[in-house]
């Protein structure tokens, strides 16, 4: 008889779910620590943290205004180069950006805890309710947004506050992108994602309309025609597909749709996970999918990568922080097959690699982890049909990415391109960066 998929909900009880997924993964600083964190600071000129922030946020003048209790000052200096301030305090890799950067760090190995005293700046400011910014006087000039993730949000707001009419359009039924949709959910409680959308779009000037998905309710040729430009922030909607036999087994998914399920749920408890949870890849996707899988009651999480821990694309402080939470990694292996009897998941086979001559290979060996669930986390691609495909002019796609000349300008003239969809870092700080120079491109192509 076959071996039954192990797969329920309500593994843990309630008090389980609102420790695992209602509590911050960073403790935010109270007034008194950031006082103290802020006094650490060398308020360098030409400080390299500064450098080493892709949005440019000025993070000497942020954390002295801290210092001396110019909370909303502090939180202004943040908010004005990168809107998605308080997001990307909660989940940018600031130990690889601007902390590996911190002149302290390189003295005393603990650098000033810049992505905490970024938080606790716009945490603060947030609870006042205040609108910071204005619109300038309307140019009568309107623009399509297609994608309400950070970039396409991030160019929305610097455009809405040009002056232009911008109309926001999503293929989900919210805004927010992967901040909504994609991160784990520790890293953003209580329901932060929406809030910062709000305030976003409280600046005026932007309409958004959800559940409209480029390809089948909107065409880029009609976009170009009804709108004085159009901005492409479409990220990376397809889901690479790991290439190996019994990947239809029911139990074997994307990681990207397990946590938007668990994202969107109303109750944890519902969520089924496996007792046995096999996440394959090395991204921070596959982090948070390992994590949570374990936060829902997952007795045993294995993650599987293909290199070494060096090579992964999840910080050393994300593999630490699964490790803590119970996740167990497995390096240097790739998946040979699924495995199943009669429908029912059983494991996945893999074979150990190595490198050899600069390239990955098997050896042969193999082995079997036992499994009911597979979360696969191998990459994301641009779904290019709707861009490409029965267009009259199609862009310019090369290896998966739209190409832009580094301000945003596609190969079609009046459309831009921003975030993941684009070459660049695969980050919530970069998408906001790339979103901020096309509105400005933008905004400089329509003025002449």
């Amino acid at each position: 008889m076959a071996e039954q998929r192990d797969i329920a909900a309500g593994r843990l009880d309630q008090a389980a779910y609102l420790a695992g997924f209602s509590i911050d993964a960073k403790v935010p600083l109270d007034q008194g620590r950031a006082l103290i964190e802020a006094s650490r600071c060398y308020f360098c000129y030409d400080a390299p943290c500064v450098e080493a922030c892709p949005t440019g946020i000025d993070i000497p003048s942020f954390i002295r205004k801290i210092s001396t209790r110019n909370t909303r000052g502090a939180a202004l200096d943040i908010l004005e180069p990168n809107i998605f301030g308080g997001a990307c305090a909660r989940v940018c890799p600031v130990e690889e950006l601007c902390e590996e950067a911190c002149v302290r760090d390189a003295q005393e190995t603990k650098p000033v805890s810049i992505g905490l005293l970024q938080r606790f700046a716009t945490d603060r400011f947030f609870e006042t309710g205040e609108q910071p910014f204005a619109r300038a006087p309307a140019t009568g000039k309107k623009i399509a947004v297609v994608g309400a993730g950070p970039a396409g949000l991030a160019g929305a707001h610097r455009l809405a506050r040009l002056g232009h009419a911008v109309t926001v359009y999503d293929a989900r039924e919210k805004a927010g992108g992967l901040n909504e949709y994609g991160i784990a959910a520790y890293k953003v409680v209580d329901g932060f994602a929406q809030k910062e959308v709000d305030f976003i779009l409280g600046v005026g000037g932007i309409t958004v309309e959800t559940g409209k998905a480029l390809g089948k309710d909107l065409t880029l040729d009609a976009l170009r025609r009804d709108f004085d430009a159009v901005f492409l922030a479409v990220g990376q909607a397809g889901v690479r597909a790991v290439g190996v036999s019994g990947e239809d087994i029911i139990g074997v998914e994307p990681a990207v749709d397990f946590i938007a399920r668990l994202r969107q749920a109303a109750d944890l408890a519902a969520l089924p996970v496996g007792r046995r949870v096999v996440v394959i890849g090395g991204g921070n996707t596959a982090i948070d999918a390992a994590i949570q899988s374990r936060r829902l009651g997952a007795g045993d999480v294995t993650m599987v990568y293909r290199r070494g821990p060096d090579d992964m694309g999840a910080t050393d402080h994300e593999q630490e922080f699964a490790k803590t939470d119970g996740v167990k990694i497995k390096y240097w292996a790739k998946p040979v097959r699924f495995m199943g009897t009669d429908g029912a998941l059983t494991g996945v086979e893999f074979e150990s690699t190595r490198i050899t001559g600069g390239k990955i290979e098997g050896t042969g060996d193999t082995f079997v982890v036992p499994a009911d669930m597979v979360l696969t986390a191998v990459g994301q691609m641009l779904v290019d049909d709707p861009i490409t495909k029965n267009a009259k002019e199609p862009l310019s796609v090369v290896g998966g990415r739209i190409v832009t000349d580094g301000h945003g300008r596609t190969s079609l003239k009046g459309v831009y391109a921003g975030g993941d969809c684009v070459e660049g870092k695969d980050l919530t700080v970069q998408a906001v960066e790339d979103g901020k120079n096309a509105a400005l491109a933008i905004d400089g192509d329509l003025r002449g």
